[in-house]
């Protein structure tokens, strides 16, 4: 059988990756797809066991729905404004009806083993009939469980761990180990349940006045946050939801930002690209920097700084150097990477991995983004000694080290290689190094630093440029492109309107570009050590925009966002990759996705507001017919003849 056509756990096919929304208290995060089922969700962190995971699995995962079960005409999901409390209505032949979704967030920064979720069912028109239909599935569906009916609502019980649902006094326990609930709503009325992962005390009733409280408080919580926000430009929605699915994405108790909340969604259907994003990521977390720097949210941005900080001052890299290229939300660094065989991914695409073996290679890259991060923070708060003394030693491993081959930034499993990429950002590294030293007179080897800077710009202009492509490559001696190479004129290493520059930017638009979608490189010139292939990868597209905008090529810059805003989904969230039909794909959503997005949008607005460019030019190079290339009117036959 097609795994297309495979029926979800509550009828119907999988859902599209794209057709959910996002709801968490900065410790965890749940996915509700557009028929209000919950199908993943992890507690008590983003790393930990799944509870809910039929989007891996439609029958081993587990999932948590409320739906009217009256005939659904169509369905419709939204935020309630400037919140990250979900809204999923129902248009159906009985009436109008609304599930309301969202994680209480009290005291974020503590940390606690019990993670709320609040669903309350609603009737807005009509007479509505609900059912509510919870089946758990502890540690991935790897272990037993029981459920029974206590007090006022239903308890679940596996070795080690219990779980409340409050509200459902009235549930039958079903032959999975879930429970089951079947009421009516008039207009007006609604009712509110809430699941507990580690209860203090038996089931009980939940209150419409408890759902209203804990609603408004939430609402509160997130309008307070975006109130906090400085950006004022063109995009304010989209850079808004941008910037609160990334406060969704981080622990607030470490500041550590995760790559997204999900593991093992395919990047290509049906094929084994199936990677655990719940992780830090150096490189992403310290992009989010700048990008959250840009909106106002310096908070934000100091706080994984300090957790940047602490991992700098661990140094636990071991062979693949000081720094892991990511870790656990509390600083951990065990990501020991495994197979969930009685899973059968989705769609059917396996295996279903989680852990990340990827947490071992050598990523040169990651230095630079690192040291650049700290470089912003110096600015605003200057560097203690102690931690100086611990970025020189990492500083001294890599003016050893950054001439090795890599395994890059994507992550490639075929081998190290020489990735331009890599570098480009030991170039930052010691570049920001420098000025580190030089702004604050601290101590350093910086001629030593210096010789090594302009060695790495001397190997990045003659052996990774290509003079019969005009372009720089994605490692010397090759002729493939690839699109990280897109941060080269953000990073300083080149002037944006540099001729190199200009030409590499027209190649690789040329090649890995297709309507401003942008590929990551072409694996069949370049093999990464995986088979399949993958789509475009939405980051990319954003940093080619950015790009454009360095470049002076507004108008494109501009055509080639508003683009890339069809492909958010309904609430404004993007996946990591799309494929070639346009359909999302890859762990979803996808945090540096989301600070591409910030970073390019902002850089437009600036330009834009500034701008003197010419249309005419950038109409031309779009391929948008001008003036100038539309022939002139045939005159007219005189009226003699």
């Amino acid at each position: 059988m097609d795994p297309r056509t495979r029926d979800h756990p509550v009828g119907g096919q999988y859902p599209a990756i794209s057709d959910h929304g996002l709801i968490g208290d900065l410790q965890s995060a749940a996915l509700v797809s557009t028929d209000a089922t919950i199908d993943w969700f992890c507690a008590p962190r983003f790393d930990s066991p799944s509870l809910f995971a039929s989007l891996l699995d439609r029958q081993a995962g587990g999932y948590f729905q409320i739906a009217p079960t009256a005939h659904v005409l169509r369905s419709q999901q939204f935020y309630f404004p400037g919140s990250a409390c979900l809204v999923t209505r129902f248009i159906t032949e009985r009436g109008v009806a609304e599930v309301v979704d969202f994680m209480p967030v009290e005291r974020p920064r503590v940390v606690s083993a019990n993670r709320r979720i609040v669903r309350a069912a609603r009737c807005v028109r009509g007479r509505v009939p609900f059912a509510l239909q919870c089946e758990p599935r502890f540690d991935y569906g790897r272990q037993r469980h029981w459920a029974s009916i206590s007090g006022e609502g239903a308890m679940f019980e596996a070795p080690g761990q219990l779980m409340a649902l409050h509200g459902t006094g009235d549930g039958d326990v079903t032959a999975g180990g879930g429970i089951r609930l079947g009421f009516t709503l008039d207009a007006g009325e609604a009712r509110a349940f809430v699941l507990e992962t580690t209860p203090t005390g038996n089931p009980r009733a939940v209150s419409a006045s408890e759902g209203i409280r804990l609603f408004e408080d939430t609402v509160r919580f997130w309008r307070t946050w975006l109130d906090g926000s400085t950006y004022r430009g063109r995009w304010r929605e989209t850079v808004s939801r941008s910037a609160m699915a990334l406060k969704l994405l981080t622990y607030a108790p470490t500041g550590a930002l995760v790559a997204a909340p999900t593991a093992a969604l395919p990047e290509q259907l049906g094929g084994p690209r199936n990677w655990d994003y719940r992780y830090t990521w150096v490189r992403d977390a310290s992009f989010s920097v700048d990008a959250l720097a840009r909106v106002g949210y310096v908070d934000e941005a100091r706080d994984f700084l300090t957790w940047l900080g602490d991992r700098v001052s661990e140094q636990v890299g071991g062979a693949s150097g000081p720094l892991k290229i990511m870790y656990r939300v509390d600083g951990s660094s065990d990501l020991k990477e495994e197979l969930l065989e009685h899973f059968e991914g989705y769609m059917g695409s396996s295996p279903v991995r989680i852990g990340n073996g990827a947490a071992d290679q050598l990523q040169l890259d990651i230095y630079g983004e690192a040291v650049d991060a700290l470089a912003r923070a110096d600015d605003l708060d200057p560097m203690g000694h102690d931690g100086w003394r611990k970025l020189l030693s990492i500083l001294d491993w890599l003016t050893e080290n950054w001439d090795q081959p890599d395994e890059g930034v994507w992550e490639t499993r075929g081998g190290r290689r020489p990735f331009t990429y890599g570098r480009v950002m030991s170039w930052v590294a010691m570049d920001r190094a420098i000025r580190m030293a030089e702004r604050r007179g601290r101590p350093g080897p910086i001629g030593q630093w210096m010789r090594a800077r302009d060695a790495i710009y001397d190997q990045i202009m003659t052996t990774c440029w290509d003079a019969g492509l005009r372009a720089f490559t994605q490692q010397p001696a090759t002729d493939v492109l690839d699109a990280a190479n897109l941060l080269m004129p953000v990073v300083g290493l080149v002037a944006p309107k540099d001729p190199r520059w200009l030409s590499t930017l027209d190649a690789i638009g040329r090649e890995l570009v297709t309507d401003s979608l942008v590929f990551r490189y072409n694996p069949s010139a370049s093999p990464d050590g995986l088979p399949g292939s993958e789509g475009t990868f939405s980051l990319c597209s954003f940093f080619y925009v950015y790009s454009l905008t360095a470049a002076g090529r507004l108008e494109e810059a501009r055509f080639a966002f508003e683009k890339m805003s069809t492909y958010a989904n309904h609430v404004g969230l993007y996946s990591e990759e799309i494929d070639p039909n346009g359909v999302p794909l890859g762990n979803f959503p996808q945090a540096f996705t989301h600070l591409a997005l910030i970073q390019a949008a902002t850089a437009l607005d600036a330009a834009l507001d500034h701008a003197g460019h010419g249309l005419a030019d950038s109409l031309a190079r779009l391929g948008m017919p001008t003036a100038s290339s539309v022939p002139p009117p045939v005159p007219a036959a005189s009226a003699t003849g």
